[in-house]
């Protein structure tokens, strides 16, 4: 009987061929078709698919570095759109100098400093209602980027430009620096400079006009 048991104990002991199998599944590597011997023939197809899948996630990460820096960029554009629009409707004045730096910019920037323009924009506006003659408006306007000019001179080179803007004549800044020749900013003469610059003050004034005329 004791052997019997013994018997029974030894058989139950032994795997059986479900238990074999079930460990040779679990032995099994994920990759059972890794090429191990690189001179096999399908090695070969094998890597060669490897590298095109690297390959393929190297473009797909370019792409989306790429596509991330754009879409922040878009972000950065949309945020300055509605931060000056929140601007505009909330200081009317800075957008009525916004809007006259950016027509003087595109108009003269070619020739003239973006900063003395910017400054004689922001100038212009600030007087604009001011009761004074257009003399003295063109005057006051400048002598912020003309600061060793005197005001009875600078009277002198702004009467014509005065005259043209009470006259409507079509004299205007455009054609008062087109005798520059391309001439560099600081190549001008003194007087040239402030010629100039009294003309683009007559068609920043001009441009305050306009707009004021079409509110």
């Amino acid at each position: 009987m004791a052997k019997k048991i013994n018997g029974s104990d030894t058989f139950s002991s032994s795997p059986s061929q479900v238990d074999l199998d079930l460990l040779e599944a679990l032995l099994e590597p994920d990759d059972a078709t890794y090429p191990w011997n690189p001179a096999d023939e399908e090695s070969e197809a094998y890597f060669h698919e490897l590298e095109q899948q690297f390959g393929m996630q190297d473009l797909l990460e370019e792409e989306l570095t790429t596509r991330s820096q754009d879409f922040y960029n878009n972000l950065d554009t949309l945020w300055s759109n509605i931060s000056l629009t929140s601007s505009y409707n909330n200081n009317p004045q800075q957008a009525l100098v916004l809007n006259l730096q950016e027509t003087l910019r595109n108009t003269f920037a070619a020739c003239v400093p973006q900063t003395l323009l910017n400054t004689i924009a922001q100038k212009a506006a600030e007087i604009f209602a001011v009761q004074q003659s257009m003399g003295e408006q063109l005057v006051e306007c400048v002598q912020t980027v003309l600061p060793t000019w005197g005001t009875e001179d600078l009277l002198v080179l702004a009467r014509p430009f005065a005259y043209a803007m009470r006259s409507s004549e079509s004299k205007n800044a455009a054609s008062a620096i087109s005798n520059l020749n391309n001439s560099e900013w600081t190549a001008l003469s003194e007087v040239e400079k402030a010629k100039v610059t009294l003309a683009i003050a007559s068609y920043a004034f001009t441009q305050l006009n306009q707009s004021q005329s079409e509110l």
